[in-house]
């Protein structure tokens, strides 16, 4: 079946997922199996983190249908296309046990005729995207149904002809994914510091300090409006393209919501200089704390160059001298609050008034500096592999159309 020219649904296993009943989830911290829903599909990789979903362990094996494999690529099916992207994933030894939810599709290759990791290769390839875009366009919720996704037609080598080509483009997968497993192990082990220090008062020294007023000495209550400046964003007129596509970057919380870590490189829209005069955004600096307030409240983000917001946004810039990290950590920790203080009836958001009437607890400047100097290594780590994974994600994106279309024979 050399180069054969062959729809997805005829070569591979595929399965939407079980209609679990949400009002069962339990919450990431809580003991059981992960469940893949669409809102951790991500581009080439499942996002968990303390918005994951899981279910009892017990009833397990009551789903063996809906129980994912090693390898098994999964697609969201509401909103697929993210940021220019498909939300298209595999799965990885981290993943395991999960199970597979509904509006979400497993794909596997039939054995004999397809190798799964092949069709990750075909399906991540332009082609089924456009394909997918094709069917998505013009709708007001975008979705794609498992008929949609089988439709796909591709050319599909031989069996020995696709495993050499798996083998060309699997080096780029690991490094990226060794990259990826770095960096969560980098970002997890700044949040049990921060909660050692911050939260379990172990702090360097903490046993020569006194309490007063049930706070170590030189630590203070205080809100948050009076040590940062909270601000928000807004959108120009999308009727003008003149406003659209020049150099300033615009965040909206997508580009947030799909990114893999704390550092963002940038924003999928930029706005011209005549769009961003025309409406109440504002450039803010470098090191800007970028956190979601609205539908999706905190997630967050950091850049190394200056950007704007639309609404979705509120955009935190320290008033105080080393207090960047402690607040980034100190939030990151407080999302549950945060989201409860949150008001709407269409969607929920946080309010600006609201933030910064919000009280946290300050350490004292010595504390915070020892902070910063542990934690900010650490956030320069994360920028420094995140950029590698970007370089050889580019790299290897580059060399999959040339294989999938033959250009390149190995």
């Amino acid at each position: 079946m050399t180069d054969q020219l062959v729809r997805l649904g005829d070569v591979a296993d595929m399965l939407v997922g079980f209609s679990f009943k949400s009002q069962d989830f339990l919450e990431a911290s809580a003991t059981g199996v992960k469940l893949v829903r669409g809102d951790n599909v991500q581009q080439g990789s499942i996002r968990w983190g303390s918005k994951a979903k899981k279910w009892r362990g017990d009833s397990y094996g009551d789903f063996e249908r809906y129980q994912l494999r090693l390898d098994d690529v999964v697609l969201a099916m509401d909103r697929p296309i993210v940021g220019g992207g498909l939300k298209l994933a595999w799965v990885k030894e981290q993943d395991l046990p999960c199970l597979l939810v509904q509006r979400v599709t497993r794909i596997r290759g039939i054995t004999g005729v397809a190798l799964t990791n092949y069709l990750r290769y075909a399906l991540s390839a332009p082609d089924f995207a456009s394909h997918i875009h094709r069917i998505t366009t013009g709708a007001n919720i975008p979705h794609i149904s498992g008929r949609d996704i089988a439709s796909f037609q591709f050319k599909l080598p031989a069996i020995a002809e696709q495993e050499r080509m798996v083998e060309q483009i699997a080096p780029y997968d690991d490094l990226i994914e060794t990259n990826r497993r770095r960096i969560t192990l980098l970002e997890e082990s700044a949040r049990l510091l921060y909660r050692e220090w911050f939260v379990n008062l172990r702090f360097p020294g903490y046993q020569l300090l006194s309490l007063i007023d049930g706070l170590p000495e030189n630590w203070h209550r205080t809100k948050y409006g009076d040590i940062v400046d909270a601000i928000g964003g807004a959108t120009p007129s999308t009727k003008r393209p003149d406003y659209w596509d020049g150099d300033i970057g615009w965040l909206t919380p997508t580009d947030v919501t799909r990114n893999d870590c704390l550092y963002l490189s940038d924003s999928v829209r930029k706005i011209t200089e005549t769009g961003y005069d025309s409406c109440s955004a504002k450039l803010l600096p470098a090191g800007t704390i970028f956190m979601t307030s609205r539908a999706s409240i905190g997630y967050f983000a950091l850049l190394d160059k200056p950007a704007c917001t639309n609404q979705g946004f509120i955009a935190i810039v320290p008033k105080v001298h080393n207090t960047r990290n402690f607040l980034l950590f100190n939030l990151m920790n407080r999302v549950d609050e945060l989201e409860a203080k949150a008001t709407g009836s269409t969607f929920k958001e946080l309010g600006k008034r609201t933030f910064r009437e919000m009280m946290v607890v300050l350490p004292s400047e010595d504390v915070l500096g020892m902070f910063e100097a542990v934690i900010q290594p650490i956030i320069e780590q994360v920028t420094v592999l995140k950029k590698q994974l970007i370089a050889l994600t580019c790299a290897r994106d580059e060399l999959l159309p040339r294989l999938m279309s033959g250009a390149i024979r190995v």
